[in-house]
């Protein structure tokens, strides 16, 4: 027979929720609806009757001591943990369900035996109680839930689990990762950091927000476990590189663009290259061109995109012939492969080393114009006159054969009459030398603004975290790097000014803005070049001829390098388009859609290609410091004040920093020379501060 009792008074064992969990305690006394009652620790308390949980009994009577009310609370308390550990919620839930909406726990206790005791039918609802994902408890009753429902509820339990404890483990593990990047504690062995799933989520959590760290993803979590740290927008960084997740100088931009580095992304077109290797081999080139060509890079490059020859005009002047690689002639647009290179966008250029937009066997082998090779070519000859102004450029496609692959030095020392391998070039250099600089000085009249810094060269020696960068002046050929960036804007504008007057859509490269006159030149000083481009915009990709400021032009159509870069690509093949039907392969709308697309691309490789040469110069003005004890001390130039700061310029790394005016004094002006000592220089921010400033 149950003891159950329905109305309890004093001397009846109860049961009520206290923070979602079941309190057994005895009736001292009731009145009026309100319970005093006695705790198994001898605490009073008072509690309104409707509070308590439906399964009240046994009762004993009022005439008990305080010692023997403590007994019996004790032992119903462990009979019933003791009954609850062996009822199984989820196998009642299974025999109700589809039968009952719900049902009492006295109910489901007869299910288990007959006639329950107040034990058994506690027991039972305290397993209920605890089944959240199966029943709620809507007093006096259990809802059953649906096996829909259940499911869902499962699922969401299993969640709320496994976020407790990413939170309960995860937060100490990467305050012990935040220590050790901070250099509080050495790096802990990776062992010891929480076992899966755990641990897997929190590397996952980490990686996301290294390559996007204005993720949303889980960043209510990732709020919880990082509670504390430093709000610093590297720390993921920070907290993966201490793990062990990424190496030591890890490349966070270029996993933010999203470009896959190295070759590997190669062998998914591998069938597609070697198909256009054979048609580049294959007798259906274009006409042989008996043009001598020669090109000049830097003797390290093996993706040659340029090549010329230059003659003088019989009634002054210049007769020039620019040879450009050809890759548009074989490419399928809206390919697999052009897909992926239309992605990468740009080759990227880095200390590190290069990361090709095309798969080398087309950028380093079947398009390059190597000397001795048949390559074809797109050929664009122009007549400059003497004061560097241009006439309209025709364009053809040929096949070159190169006569030489020359490099800059070669070509400088050739110059100065020095016998090398391009001295049997040094006529036309000298006639390609006098052109440039003709064309130079009429832009400039045009309103260019040209900017001539030194090159620098950023050489690293050693891997991970023993990499030791050197940064140097790289050797330097004035006269031949002007003369290839010359005839490199002139084919770009021959292009332009084709295009508009034919009213074909192209990809420029503008900067529509106003430039004083007075900023027209070159300029080699901190303090000049501070000055002029102080309010230059930069120059953004544009489907409209729009003027380029900087290069001092009405209009700029980039297509010289199309092995390097896809806009150059796209520009060649819609000239070639227009050159054998008539008419253009891309309308204007189809030509902005392909330039919305590509300008984010480039946004993220220019990031990359700004960011990572910069990180790898201040961790070499890190080194040097450290090499000297702090106490390095660097040349610098003032290129700009105002009353509160100055900005100084470090020749050395060509790095501009900025400090207090009160550390230069009063009289600083720009143009000054200054030697600057440094204080934590931070190669990840690419900050640097300096201490001190002594006038030269």
């Amino acid at each position: 027979m149950s003891d159950l009792v329905q109305f309890p008074g004093a001397g009846c064992v109860i049961e009520y929720l206290m923070g979602n969990e079941p309190h057994i305690a005895w009736v001292m006394e009731e009145q009026k609806g309100r319970l005093r009652l006695l705790h198994e620790n001898r605490k009073e308390a008072s509690l309104a009757a409707s509070r308590l949980l439906p399964w009240s009994g046994p009762a004993y009577g009022a005439a008990r001591s305080r010692e023997e009310i403590t007994g019996i609370l004790a032992g119903h308390r462990e009979r019933r943990a003791a009954l609850a550990a062996q009822v199984d919620a989820v196998g009642l839930w299974e025999m109700a369900q589809g039968e009952m909406r719900s049902a009492s726990a006295a109910w489901f206790a007869e299910l288990l035996e007959d006639a329950p005791d107040a034990d058994a039918v506690a027991a039972c609802g305290r397993a209920l109680l605890a089944c959240k994902s199966h029943f709620k408890f809507q007093p006096p009753l259990f809802e059953i839930y649906d096996a829909q429902t259940v499911e869902v509820r499962r699922a969401a339990e299993e969640a709320a689990r496994q976020r407790e404890a990413l939170v309960a483990g995860g937060a100490a593990w990467l305050r012990t990762l935040c220590d050790a990047a901070m250099g509080r504690r050495p790096r802990p062995d990776p062992a010891d950091a929480p076992a899966d799933p755990v641990g897997e989520r929190l590397r996952h959590m980490i990686l996301t927000r290294i390559t996007d760290p204005e993720s949303t993803d889980e960043e209510g979590l990732w709020k919880q476990v990082s509670k504390g740290l430093p709000d610093d927008p590297f720390l993921p960084l920070l907290l993966a590189q201490a793990w062990g997740l990424v190496p030591a100088h890890y490349d966070l931009w270029l996993d933010r663009a999203g470009f896959e580095s190295g070759t590997a992304w190669e062998g998914r077109h591998a069938g597609e290259c070697a198909a256009i290797a054979d048609a580049v081999g294959s007798g259906s080139m274009p006409p042989l061109s008996a043009v001598q060509f020669i090109s000049i890079d830097s003797p390290a490059t093996r993706d040659i995109d340029d090549a010329f020859h230059i003659e003088g005009a019989r009634g002054g002047g210049w007769d020039v012939t620019v040879a450009l690689a050809c890759p548009a002639l074989f490419w399928d647009f809206g390919g697999a492969l052009d897909t992926a290179v239309a992605w990468r966008g740009t080759s990227l250029y880095l200390p590190e080393g290069v990361s090709h937009m095309m798969p080398v066997s087309l950028s380093e082998g079947a398009f390059s114009l190597f000397a001795g090779k048949r390559r074809p070519a797109v050929l664009v000859r122009l007549h400059v006159a003497e004061d560097g102004s241009a006439g309209e450029g025709d364009f053809s496609v040929g096949t070159v054969c190169l006569a030489a692959n020359l490099d800059y030095a070669g070509c400088e020392e050739a110059l100065d009459g020095a016998e090398n391998r391009a001295a049997p070039y040094a006529g036309e250099l000298r006639l390609a030398h006098a052109m440039s600089q003709a064309r130079l000085d009429w832009r400039v009249r045009q309103g260019a603004v040209i900017i001539d810094k030194p090159e620098l060269e950023i050489s690293l020696e050693g891997e991970g975290e023993d990499t030791v960068v050197h940064v140097g002046e790289a050797p330097q050929a004035p006269r031949a790097m002007q003369l290839v960036s010359e005839l490199m804007i002139l084919a770009n504008a021959a292009l332009a000014q084709w295009a508009v007057a034919r009213d074909v859509p192209l990809l420029y490269r503008t900067q529509d803005i106003a430039v004083p006159r007075e900023s027209a030149g070159v300029w080699r000083s901190a303090a000049d070049i501070a000055r002029v481009v102080r309010g230059f915009a930069a120059a953004s990709l544009d489907t409209q001829p729009r003027p380029h400021a900087g290069i001092g032009l009405p209009a700029y159509a980039p297509f010289s390098s199309p092995i390097r870069r896809y806009a150059d690509l796209v520009n060649e093949a819609q000239l070639l388009h227009v050159m054998e039907t008539g008419a253009p392969r891309w309308n204007a709308p189809e030509m902005e859609g392909i330039r919305s697309r590509l300008a984010l691309r480039l946004d993220a490789m220019g990031q990359v290609q700004r960011f990572r040469p910069r990180y790898w110069k201040y961790l070499y003005m890190q080194q040097q410091s450290a090499l000297h004890g702090g106490e390095c001390i660097w040349k610098a130039e003032i290129a700009e004040e105002n009353d509160s700061w100055v900005s100084v310029n470090l020749p050395e790394v060509q790095v501009v920093l900025r400090a207090r005016k009160q550390i230069f004094g009063e009289k600083a002006h720009p143009g000054q020379e200054f030697m600057v000592r440094l204080a934590r220089i931070s190669p990840l921010r690419a900050e640097a501060f300096i201490a001190e400033a002594c006038a030269v």
